[in-house]
């Protein structure tokens, strides 16, 4: 097996440009993480299949034309279902009871953080708790919505997923520590970057996964006859450090059932 390989980053025409590369040496499967990579390989090609093991909302980016009948040549894996949202919203309580208000971070440029913030939405009355969305695009809009948001008390963060995010993790990190506000995140890398919590999916599951996909159409299976799954695991990751940092108790019921404590 011969495997050729690209590293995306945040720059669009960087992409696009593998992208063509890739589609050109017509592969028998390409796997390709997230939505933005995705997007552009099917506009180089329609033709090679497409495995992607991270995507939030295939169906909404129109990648493919439903779950359980994909229909085109690309197939793989969701990031999450949206009413993970309001999970993240009962854990930020959980660990944080002060909190009466709870500030969305999304990328301004994705669907899905609407959806997101939707679910989120619709647990938040019976926490008690007041949520607004902010949008964010660059690193001077997130410092002002940040501290902005900080100005008023009891307040707490839910970053969810989002190119731009990820972008800026370090960045949102460092102002939920400055401005003292716990924060819920939607992987661990932001926790292990000093995050103070995070419930997700499992990526390095994702990936098993979609290993057995690539398989699958390696043996001649169509990506149009193969389901978009949700994740099957998913983990909460909480920072100990971080936690005293913001002068919290964790819980001892939250502590027992996460899946990594970062001390």
């Amino acid at each position: 097996m011969r495997i050729d390989t690209r590293w995306a980053t945040a720059n669009a025409d960087g992409i696009r440009r593998h992208a063509a590369e890739l589609a050109a040496l017509a592969p028998d499967v390409i796997l390709a993480h997230g939505a933005s990579t995705v997007r552009l390989l099917l506009q180089a090609t329609r033709t090679v299949p497409i495995v992607f093991p991270v995507v939030a909302d295939p169906v909404g980016a129109g990648f493919v034309d439903s779950l359980a009948r994909p229909g085109g040549n690309a197939t793989g894996f969701m990031t999450f279902e949206y009413s993970i949202g309001g999970k993240r919203l009962e854990l930020l309580k959980q660990i944080a009871p002060s909190v009466t208000r709870a500030a969305i971070l999304r990328d301004a440029t994705q669907g899905s953080g609407t959806s997101e913030f939707a679910a989120i939405q619709a647990v938040a009355p019976s926490l008690r708790v007041e949520v607004n969305p902010v949008n964010m695009r660059d690193e001077g809009e997130i410092e002002r919505a940040v501290a902005a948001f900080a100005r008023s008390p009891n307040g707490g963060l839910i970053v969810v997923a989002g190119a731009a995010l990820q972008l800026h993790r370090d960045l949102i990190i460092t102002l939920a520590a400055h401005h003292k506000l716990p924060a819920v995140y939607y992987e661990r890398n932001f926790v292990a970057a000093g995050g103070l919590m995070s419930y997700g999916p499992d990526y390095v599951d994702q990936y098993r996964q979609a290993a057995g996909y690539v398989d699958r159409i390696l043996k001649g299976e169509k990506p149009a006859d193969l389901p978009v799954q949700h994740p099957t695991t998913y983990e909460l990751v909480i920072n100990l450090k971080t936690a005293k940092a913001l002068g919290l108790d964790v819980p001892a019921t939250l502590l027992a059932r996460a899946d990594e404590v970062i001390e």
